[in-house]
C-alpha cells in the first residue's frame, strides 16, 4: 500500500529523493572506441551517494570534498509533458551535452570514479515528465537513453520509478520496451549497459504494483540489473529502527526476486539489490531518523549479504548544519560532522576483481505427492556459477514426523547431480510440506525447496507444524500481521527466523492452524528473542507463555486438543514493546 512520500523541491523546493545506483558496471566499449573513452566498469559493491543536480552544486567539487568517488546524479526529465527530449532538470538551459558537467565527470572517471545518470524524481513521476511518461514513442525514449550512454560514456543507468509511475501501465511498458531496444542496440555496438530500478518499500519489500512493473520487464525482454530500494519515508505513524527496516525491506525484496527469477542462487539476487536511506530526519519526521549508529549497522550487514549498491540521498544533505529539521535538502537535522555518512559508508566500495567460488543449487520436480507409508524421489542439480568446482554436502530441513530424507551420494562436486528420496511412514500426517534443500561449500551455502504432499495418512500426532524454522525463507504457511517477515540477521539456528513487529495497535502476531490427533497431550516448544515475546495455542486448546530476553530462550506449554483435534498455534510480541524474534518452533505428542 502507497504511502505519502517524502517532498524534495527540485530547484525551488521539493522532489522526492531517488534511489539508488547499482554495482558491477561491464566495460563500456563502442565498436572502434580508443582505449581513452573506455569507462571503468564499477566495483562489484559500490557506494554512490545521490547529489542533487538541481541544488547548483558543482560535482566534481562536491565529490573531491567528500572523499566519494562515485556518485548517483539525479534527475533527468522532460522539460514538459508531452515532450520526448530530455533535459537535467528538465531544464532547457541543461541539455544532455557535453557542455553540460561533461568535463566534471570526465575527470571524475580518470580518477578512478564515476557517475550513475537517474531519470525521473518523484516531481517528474507525479508531474509525467519522466520521458517513460512524457514520450509516447518508445524509439525516441530510446533515443534519449543511447544519448546519455554515449554523452557521458557511462555504463549504467538508474530508472527512478514512483507516485504516478507507478500506476501508468502504459509508461512503463514503454520504459521497459526502451530498455530492451537499448540493451539491444548496446550489444551491437559492443557496449555493456546496466539499467537499475529505484522504487519506494514497505518494511517487508515491494507493493504488487512495484512487483508488476518488474515482471512487465521480464514479459517486454528487458534486463534489470539491479532493484533498489528507497528505505525511508515509510509514513506509518510510529518511530522505526531505520536499520532494522533497511534489512526487513531487502529481505521481503529477496523473496520476491526468488519468485520472479526462480533460476537464480540466493547470492545472486542478493548482488541484485541496493538500498538508498535518507540521511538523518526523514520527510516524515523525527520518528523516522536514520543515525550514525544505523549507518554502522547498515554498513555491515551489506557487507555480509553482498548486496550490489549502496546510496544515501543526498550528498547535499551529509552535514549537521540544522539539527532538529526534517526532510531538508541541505543538511540531515541530525548532529553530525561534515561528510560523517560519506566516510563511513565509502569502505563498501570495493574494487576487487578476484573471482570467487560460486555454486546453485536446483530440485527437479520442484513438488511431488505421496500416499503415507511410500516414497519419492526427485534429483538436486548443482552447478558452478563463478570460479572452479568446490564439494558440497547436501542437507535437508523441514521434513515433518514420519518422513525421511536422504541424499544418493550425500557429497557431489559442484557440476554434479545426486538422487534425494523422500520416505515416509503409515502414521506420517497428511499435509503440504515444504522441505528445504540446503548445499554447503566452502564458499557458503545455497538452498532449493521440494514440497512433499502426504496423503491418506494420519490427521497429526505431533510435529504437524509446518514451516516451524522459519528455513523456507517465506512466511507461509503462517498468516502474519502487517511489519511481520522473515529475516536472516538474528537467528537461533540455520538461516533464517521470524521477526514480529508490534505496533501502538498490534501485536504483530503469527498465526498456522494446526489439525492435530483429538483428544491428545501435546508440547509446544519454540526459542523466541525480546521483550514480552508470547507463544500459545487457541482454538480446540488455549494456552500461552511469554519471556523478556535480549537473548534467545526457550520457550514450552503443554495443551491437550479436544475432539477436533484443530488448534492455532501462535507467536506475538506487546504493543509498542519492541520487536520479537522467534525460530525453531516443534510440536511433539506426550
Amino acid at each position: 500500500m502507497l504511502r505519502p512520500r517524502r517532498t524534495f523541491l527540485a530547484s525551488a523546493g521539493t522532489a522526492l529523493l531517488l534511489a539508488a545506483a547499482s554495482a558491477g558496471l561491464s566495460v563500456l566499449t563502442a565498436g572502434g572506441a580508443s582505449a581513452a573513452s573506455v569507462n571503468t566498469p564499477l566495483p562489484a559493491h559500490v557506494f554512490a551517494p545521490y547529489w542533487e543536480a538541481y541544488s547548483g552544486d558543482d560535482p566534481l567539487a562536491e565529490a573531491q570534498a567528500s572523499g566519494d568517488k562515485y556518485l548517483t546524479a539525479a534527475f533527468i526529465q522532460t522539460a514538459s509533458a508531452g515532450s520526448c527530449t530530455a533535459y537535467w532538470n528538465g531544464s532547457t538551459s541543461q541539455p544532455i551535452a557535453s557542455s553540460t558537467w561533461g568535463s566534471d565527470f570526465s575527470t571524475m572517471q580518470a580518477d578512478g570514479g564515476g557517475i550513475i545518470p537517474s531519470f525521473g524524481g518523484y516531481t517528474a513521476d507525479h508531474d509525467g515528465t519522466d520521458i517513460a511518461d512524457s514520450c509516447t514513442s518508445i524509439s525516441s525514449i530510446a533515443a534519449a537513453y543511447e544519448s546519455v550512454i554515449t554523452t557521458y560514456n557511462v555504463s549504467r543507468i538508474d530508472l527512478d520509478i514512483e507516485d504516478n509511475s507507478l500506476t501508468n501501465t502504459a509508461g512503463y511498458t514503454r520504459r521497459n520496451q526502451a530498455v530492451a531496444q537499448v540493451e539491444s542496440w548496446a550489444a551491437a555496438n559492443n557496449r555493456t549497459i546496466q539499467f537499475s530500478y529505484t522504487m519506494p518499500t514497505t518494511t517487508t519489500g515491494l507493493t504488487s504494483n512495484e512487483i508488476s512493473i518488474l515482471q512487465n520487464a521480464k514479459t517486454e525482454g528487458a534486463t534489470v540489473s539491479v532493484v533498489n530500494i528507497m528505505t525511508f519515508d515509510y509514513y506509518i505513524g510510529t518511530t522505526q529502527e531505520m536499520a532494522t527496516d533497511t534489512e526487513s525491506a531487502a529481505q521481503g525484496l529477496h523473496s520476491q526476486l526468488q519468485s520472479l527469477y526462480p533460476g537464480d542462487s540466493s547470492s545472486q539476487l542478493w548482488a541484485m539489490i541496493g538500498v538508498t536511506e535518507m540521511i538523518g530526519i526523514d520527510d516524515y519526521g523525527s520518528a523516522e531518523t536514520f543515525t550514525e549508529a544505523d549507518a554502522s549497522t547498515v554498513l555491515a550487514w551489506a557487507n555480509q549479504q553482498g548486496i550490489s549498491t549502496l546510496s544515501f540521498w543526498a550528498l547535499e544533505r551529509d552535514n549537521g548544519g540544522c539539527v532538529g529539521t526534517g526532510g531538508s535538502d541541505s543538511c540531515s537535522g541530525i548532529s553530525q560532522s561534515t561528510w560523517y555518512f560519506s566516510n563511513k559508508f565509502a569502505p563498501f566500495t570495493s574494487g576487487s576483481t578476484t573471482t570467487t567460488n560460486g555454486f546453485s543449487v536446483a530440485v527437479s520436480p520442484t513438488s511431488g505427492s505421496v500416499a503415507a507409508g511410500s516414497s519419492a524421489t526427485a534429483t538436486v542439480s548443482t552447478a558452478v556459477t563463478s570460479g572452479s568446482a568446490q564439494s558440497l554436502a547436501l542437507t535437508a530441513s523441514g521434513a515433518p514426523s514420519g518422513v525421511t530424507v536422504s541424499f544418493s551420494p550425500s557429497s557431489v562436486t559442484a557440476g554434479s547431480s545426486s538422487t534425494v528420496t523422500f520416505a515416509t511412514t503409515s502414521s506420517a500426517a497428511s499435509g503440504s510440506y515444504p522441505i528445504t534443500i540446503t548445499g554447503t561449500g566452502s564458499s557458503g551455502t545455497e538452498t532449493a525447496t521440494y514440497t512433499l504432499t502426504v496423503t491418506g495418512g494420519s490427521s497429526g500426532g505431533g510435529g504437524s507444524l509446518t514451516n516451524g524454522d522459519f528455513e523456507t525463507g517465506a512466511l507461509s504457511p503462517w498468516t502474519c500481521q502487517s511489519g511481520d517477515a522473515v529475516q536472516s540477521t538474528t537467528v537461533h539456528s540455520g538461516k533464517y527466523a521470524l521477526e514480529v513487529v508490534p505496533t501502538g495497535s498490534a501485536t504483530g502476531e503469527c498465526d498456522q492452524a494446526v489439525t492435530l490427533k483429538a483428544n491428545t497431550a501435546y508440547t509446544l516448544s519454540g526459542w523466541v528473542e525480546g521483550s514480552y515475546a508470547f507463544i500459545g495455542v487457541s482454538g480446540g486448546a488455549t494456552t500461552d507463555t511469554w519471556s523478556s530476553s535480549s537473548s534467545w530462550n526457550q520457550l514450552k506449554l503443554s495443551f491437550t486438543t479436544g475432539s477436533s483435534g484443530a488448534v492455532t498455534v501462535y507467536v506475538h510480541g506487546w504493543y509498542a514493546q519492541g520487536n520479537v524474534y522467534a525460530d525453531d518452533f516443534t510440536l511433539t505428542a506426550n
